[in-house]
């Protein structure tokens, strides 16, 4: 049962703050639920967690037709698409064109789509929230945040990542991930989705921009914990711009092998192992390490993005995306460091 009168404010402030619905505007909730093959091959608990989230897709559109009752608010409930970056429905895409304003409050996460850019493209301003749960509507989650300060301090990292052309990135874990950013124009997940065609995420919070392609080297070591299902250290090694080993991480190695092909014998997916993003977290409240549109989000971390960058201003386009999380971590830019153990030092 979704606590209503612990999620309202927030989810007023999302439609009013965050996407600034205005009277007569169409709104549209997409949230997945289990297939029949899900039914079948997930076990008890990973099904309660994708009908809890459609619960909650449900919950976030009753109060929205409550609340603003001169707009008209759809839930859509669609048959999962089983992995972030895979793209649903002709149908589905084709909805999505007909709103003003859309959040996707799903398993798995459409923002990197054909589907969600053509939303985009027609006017739609879009937030992307997979993962998401009640607590992040609390009045101490990570939706119910200062936008504007969220804004200032994003802005700022932006800056950074377009000025520069060589990016680090260091970590005591052993992180050690070196590219090129020449070229490359940084942007703002700021939370304030207000003009035709703005997109992010909810929770927001990061300054994010596509490495050159071709360019990573080195290793990228995620944390237990900071993964969902991550109960042993995982290391992803990059040669060429993209993934070429994964050593560790237990059932999370084996799923996300089998997904970039890296397993003996199977043809690399390129597309997937590409070195896709660097992303800057900037959420003063986003605490949450095992649910990664949070994780990705809490202030002073970084992640890595492999798969798609062709919707953040890279030029690989792929059915899927993941980002995965350094805490603590330590960037140069230009053979400067700017972040020391995850503070900004750079004046």
């Amino acid at each position: 049962m979704i606590p209503r009168e612990k999620i309202e404010n927030a989810v007023i402030q999302v439609f009013k703050v965050n996407m600034a619905v205005k009277p007569g505007e169409k709104i549209l909730i997409l949230s997945d639920i289990p297939t029949r093959k899900d039914w079948k091959n997930k076990d008890s608990d990973e099904i309660e967690k994708m009908l809890a989230t459609t619960f909650l897709g449900k919950a976030v559109a009753d109060i929205a037709r409550d609340v603003f009752s001169e707009c008209v608010a759809d839930f859509y409930p669609y048959f999962s698409i089983g992995r972030s970056g895979a793209e649903p429905t002709k149908k589905m895409a084709q909805v999505m064109t007909e709103y003003d304003v859309i959040l996707a409050i799903n398993c798995f996460s459409i923002t990197h789509t054909e589907a969600r850019e053509g939303a985009s493209k027609a006017g739609a301003r879009v937030a992307t929230m997979r993962g998401t749960i009640p607590e992040m509507f609390y009045p101490d989650g990570s939706i119910s945040v200062d936008y504007s300060a969220i804004q200032r301090e994003t802005k700022l990292y932006a800056g950074f990542l377009t000025d520069a052309s060589e990016a680090r990135v260091v970590s005591d874990a052993g992180t050690d991930l070196t590219f090129s950013l020449r070229g490359r124009k940084a942007r703002e997940d700021n939370g304030m989705y207000v003009e035709p065609g703005r997109w992010g995420n909810l929770p927001a919070g990061e300054a994010y921009i596509a490495p050159v392609e071709g360019t990573g080297e080195g290793d990228l070591v995620v944390r237990r914990g900071w993964h969902p299902g991550l109960e042993e250290e995982m290391v992803l090694t990059f040669k060429g711009g993209e993934v070429r080993e994964i050593r560790g991480g237990g059932k999370v190695n084996r799923m996300l092998s089998k997904l970039l092909g890296l397993g003996p014998g199977a043809p690399r997916k390129r597309s997937r192992c590409n070195l896709a993003e660097l992303g800057i977290g900037t959420n003063p409240k986003a605490r949450r390490i095992d649910i990664t549109i949070e994780a990705e989000k809490i202030k002073g971390t970084i992640h890595i993005g492999i798969g798609d960058s062709s919707h953040m201003g890279g030029n690989v386009t792929a059915d899927y995306h993941q980002d995965f999380v350094v805490n603590e971590p330590d960037l140069f830019l230009d053979h400067e460091k700017v972040m020391e153990k995850g503070g900004w030092i750079k004046k």
